[in-house]
């Protein structure tokens, strides 16, 4: 039992022991030339160190200095720098050193013995001709890059062609006289095609004095502005955006980290690219890998890049521009600005014209519709009409001349015969009599004659006077009827009428009926009123009777218009208007040309 409970202390205390060493942070050093807020190097270590979060399966402990005596050169006071890095890391010492820009690689090559010997150590954002590879040891790797003057040079000539100054922006440092050297060495085979000025001896205010007032045709190149001819020191971007505020000539650079605000562009240092690289070794290097077995090659320039303002502002064509370029921060169209909302509108005006021309296509097929069903009513009509009239016809030349042929026959024989016989006969002779009245009537009923002998207003007169004793009070008014009425509208009129006055005899028992005929609106009007019992339209539309739906579309297939206005005791009013004006016009020809 005791053997059991000391495994498992064992096991608690291994576990404990694993767990803490797990969790034990990765320390890094970031060491920066000049300082944090000096470009380019502020803008790699922000890079690197994001590389190396993101990339890490280490909680990393990451602590920045800068290298503050290389502003001057002053190397009397490094030893005390020095010796303050050694107290702070006396027990913790880094478990990576990365050294951004010349200045910190060279100081801590100097002082590697010193400070941490045994400490691995990255140096990057470092040109290769400033890389002292005598003194570095198997625990050193390098990120060097290789920044191509006569490329740069070359960029602004190709961009610019007509370019005979270039005025290149450098300051008193130590640094930035090693590079006002090397580019006027670099830069030898240009020599007659440009001329080339330096800022070393100015002041920056005198330096802003003379971008202001360029002659024709020059460049402004910037390579650094780190102190000035008058000792003040330059951090961040302040004095290249004072530069680019003043300038009369555009301004190129060799590094990425001025790209975005001030300069045109042109193939430059990546950032990104070097920042990658330095993070992945220093990511190999914490995992145990020798810097002395990786093969790194120095990082160049990337492809073209141009600020597309930059470009507007100096007048720079597009099409000057080398093979390959990207042009960056271009006002985005208004379609690339509004792309989304342009589609929506688009898409949805597209769905509304659809559906506008969908209606306008089923309105067109629908009035084609009603006209065809309009003129099959018509046409049923007319037929009906036609149908009627030949009844009419057989009726009063065959039938009616047939009866009373058999009632002149019945009263002759009634005449000659005497007693009985000729009480019979004269009852067949009363009904023979009274059946041709019958048959007459029903005749005018099918066609009446004289709608077409005196016209539509003596025959409505007369259908008045048919109804005179079973509607009291009938009145009838044409004030202003037109002559010369078309048949088929005066036909249409008159059936109305007599509908109208049929059904007020039959439901209504109305003691006052009026029946009224005008010419208003160009068309022809009939109304047909009464005080009646009414009825209630609603209900009687759901299931309009044969007699209202024939008029209604008698009405309609004319082109005119039926209403009915009714309310239990409150009377009906039946209103007909069909169009006259055209109608009337081509009939008087018509009957002209029957003359």
């Amino acid at each position: 039992m005791f053997r059991l409970l000391q495994c498992i202390a064992l096991a608690v205390l291994l576990s404990t022991t694993l767990a803490a060493t797990a969790a034990e942070p990765k320390r890094v050093m970031l060491l920066f030339s000049f300082g944090r807020e000096f470009k380019p190097w502020s803008e790699y270590g922000k890079a690197i160190r994001a590389e190396l979060d993101q990339r890490s399966q280490w909680p990393l402990d990451i602590t920045e200095h800068s290298l503050v005596t290389a502003r001057f050169g002053d190397s009397d006071t490094e030893p005390a720098f020095v010796e303050y890095l050694r107290s702070l890391y006396a027990r913790n010492p880094p478990d990576l050193i990365v050294s951004i820009g010349a200045p910190a690689a060279g100081f801590v090559q100097q002082h590697r013995q010193k400070l941490f010997p045994a400490a691995p150590m990255v140096l990057t954002a470092i040109d290769q001709r400033r890389v002292q590879f005598s003194t570095l040891t198997s625990k050193d790797a390098v990120v060097a890059v290789h920044i191509d003057y006569l490329a740069a040079m070359e960029n602004i000539l190709h961009v610019l062609p007509d370019t005979k100054n270039v005025i290149v922006v450098v300051g008193t440092s130590p640094i930035e006289q090693f590079w006002r050297r090397e580019i006027a060495k670099e830069i030898q085979p240009l020599e007659g095609r440009i001329a080339v000025s330096w800022t070393d001896t100015l002041s920056f205010a005198d330096i802003l004095k003379q971008a202001a007032a360029l002659p024709p045709h020059s460049a402004i190149f910037w390579e650094l502005m780190l102190v000035d001819a008058a000792g003040v020191v330059h951090e961040g971007g302040t004095a290249l955006a004072s530069l680019h505020s003043v300038a009369s000539a555009p301004i190129f650079s060799y590094d990425e980290s001025f790209f975005g605000r001030e300069i045109v562009g042109g193939p430059l240092l990546s950032i990104a690219e070097t920042s990658r690289q330095a993070a992945a070794i220093g990511v190999r290097i914490l995992a145990g890998e020798r810097p002395a077995d990786m093969d790194i090659k120095p990082v160049g320039f990337a492809a073209p890049m141009f600020d597309w303002r930059e470009l507007q502002r100096w007048g720079i064509s597009e099409s000057r521009l080398p093979p390959g370029s990207t042009i960056y921060f271009r006002d985005p169209t208004l379609w690339e600005r509004y792309r989304l909302q342009i589609t929506a509108v688009s898409v949805i005006i597209l769905l509304q014209t659809g559906l506008i021309f969908w209606l306008l296509y089923e309105q067109r097929q629908r009035s084609r519709s009603e006209a065809d069903a309009r003129e099959l009513s018509r046409r049923l009509i007319n037929a009906q009409e036609e149908e009627r009239a030949r009844l009419a016809r057989e009726l009063h030349d065959d039938v009616t001349q047939r009866l009373a042929a058999l009632a002149i026959n019945a009263a002759r024989h009634e005449r000659e015969t005497a007693g009985s016989t000729g009480d019979a006969t004269q009852s067949v002779h009363h009904g023979l009599v009274r059946l041709s009245e019958d048959v007459h009537a029903l005749s005018y009923r099918l066609h009446p004659s004289i709608l077409r002998d005196l016209g539509l207003v003596e025959a409505l007169k007369s259908e008045c006077d048919n109804y005179a004793q079973s509607l009291p009070h009938l009145e009838f008014n044409a004030p202003d009827t037109p002559e010369n009425i078309p048949q088929d509208i005066a036909l249409c009129i008159y059936r109305v009428a007599q509908e109208s006055l049929r059904n007020v005899a039959r439901h209504s028992g109305a003691s006052r009926t009026e029946v009224d005929l005008r010419n208003p609106d160009g068309g022809l009007q009939l109304t047909v009123r009464d005080n009646g019992a009414g009825f209630d339209t609603g209900k009687r539309r759901a299931g309009m009777s044969l007699g209202l739906a024939s008029m209604r579309q008698r009405v309609i297939s004319l082109g005119g218009r039926l209403d009915i206005e009714s309310s239990p005791g409150q009377g009906t009013t039946v209103q007909a208007w069909i169009p006259l004006r055209d109608r009337v016009a081509e009939a008087v020809p018509a009957e002209e040309a029957g003359r």
